[in-house]
């Protein structure tokens, strides 16, 4: 099932979807990483948004 692109509410804002291209546009430039930095903080932390930011500010 596919993210529903209509639905920008809290819940779709605070996971990060690295297989979506617009999501990853979006967090790589809001956060200020690369997207291999991206998908390796998902991949230790989780896809909660504030787990990731936590998380890279610790790395």
């Amino acid at each position: 099932m596919s993210d529903n692109l209509q639905d920008r509410g809290a819940q779709d804002r605070a996971r990060i979807n690295v297989n979506e291209e617009w999501e990853v546009r979006h967090w790589t430039e809001a956060l200020g990483v690369s997207k291999e930095e991206l998908e390796r903080a998902v991949q230790q932390v989780g896809p909660s948004a504030k787990a990731v930011r936590e998380h890279l500010k610790r790395h």
